[in-house]
């Protein structure tokens, strides 16, 4: 399963996922929640189906695995065992957010906090393994750490008021403060055992996702829109993702050995959302699949999905396409496809060779 667009560096020894469904590759299919994709059409594009994977194929740490010259993609926490570990563990899992209660309303998911506590079993075992703590720290310290969470928080919490307090208890920039400083607390967490190298990835419009368009989209002249009270709220995060990402690089004085880059989604997607046609795409705000709920985004199960499935910026009502990951992959592993820097201060490819 190579890909034939970037050479992969082998620079890493091993990598960790942590996130939401952007990033989950079979973490939820067990899980008492509605948050779960093992069936058709889900991974009509994937060697072997279904997998648990929110789209039709390759999810966007799957292509960054690739690149960075892995052999086998990244097995989820649910479904690892022995030496696989040494390779890497994919702690994400479907409407998880940054958190606790983000994305619960549809059952149980892992929220960020619990993804960091799977990981120290992980890394107690890696330290089994490797002869004591002190080897797999030395290890680990060699190893990258994808995260990509933040969306539920947003999407599955605070603009949805009949469920979640969140946005009469907190504005915008309030919000996105809690959960900068939440995320931060965790990202302390994870350089306690041993993690040094962290690409730390910013949301898209989520505004312009086609569920936020179908329920809140109308333009006042009847066409639809993004609903740009979420795409503002989203930039406040953004921006404090970056300045964390600054922060940590400059000023971390208890790990200064550590090194952070923000990757800009958002800059990439607004780009193909203006010319979508240079970048290969025809339809940037319908679904490839029949949804079954506006309120999920989910494919109804078993149905045909589209056949020009390369030409859609989006899967479902929330999930971003195989094609789409593949851009943003690339992008952000070397910046080769726009004009623009979407990383900073430096790409994941040169990230992996600190």
């Amino acid at each position: 399963m190579k890909s034939n667009c970037v050479e992969g560096d082998g620079h890493v020894p091993c990598l960790f996922i942590f996130g939401d469904s952007y990033s989950d590759s079979g973490n939820n299919n067990n899980l008492p929640t509605v948050a779960k994709v093992n069936y058709h059409p889900y991974g009509i594009d994937f060697p072997s189906g279904p997998t648990g994977r929110f789209n039709n194929g390759l999810t966007l740490p799957d292509f960054l695995t690739q690149f960075l010259g892995f052999e086998k993609l990244i097995p989820p926490f649910a479904d690892t065992s022995g030496s696989d570990i040494l390779k890497g563990v994919n702690y994400a899992s479907g409407a998880a957010g940054i958190r606790f209660e983000s994305g619960k309303q549809g059952g149980f998911v892992v929220d960020l906090g619990l993804q960091v506590k799977n990981h120290k079993v992980i890394v107690s075992e890696i330290g089994r393994r490797l002869g004591g703590d002190e080897a797999a720290e030395e290890y680990l310290k060699k190893c990258l750490y994808l995260v990509n969470i933040g969306t539920n928080d947003y999407i599955n919490n605070y603009f949805m008021p009949l469920v979640f307090p969140t946005s009469r208890l907190y504005n915008t920039r309030q919000y996105a403060q809690l959960l900068i400083h939440q995320y931060s607390h965790q990202i302390k967490a994870l350089e306690s055992v041993g993690a040094r190298k962290f690409g730390l990835f910013g949301l898209f419009p989520l505004g312009c996702i086609p569920n936020a368009i179908l329920t809140r989209g109308t333009a006042p002249n009847g066409s639809s829109s993004c609903v740009q009270e979420q795409n503002r709220a989203v930039s406040i995060f953004n921006h404090n993702l970056k300045s964390l990402v600054d922060q940590l690089n400059t000023n971390n004085t208890d790990f200064p050995d550590a090194k952070f880059t923000f990757v800009n989604t958002n800059k990439i997607f607004t780009q193909i959302l203006h010319k979508p046609h240079s970048f290969g795409f025809k339809v940037t705000k319908g679904t490839c699949c029949k949804i079954s709920s506006a309120i999920t985004g989910l494919c109804f199960p078993l149905k045909r999905p589209c056949e020009n499935r390369d030409e859609f910026v989006f899967w479902d009502g929330i999930h971003t396409s195989q094609a789409l990951n593949r851009i943003i992959a690339i992008s952000s592993y070397n910046n080769s496809i726009i004009a623009s820097s979407i990383t900073s201060p430096m790409d994941i490819s040169q990230l992996a060779r600190f």
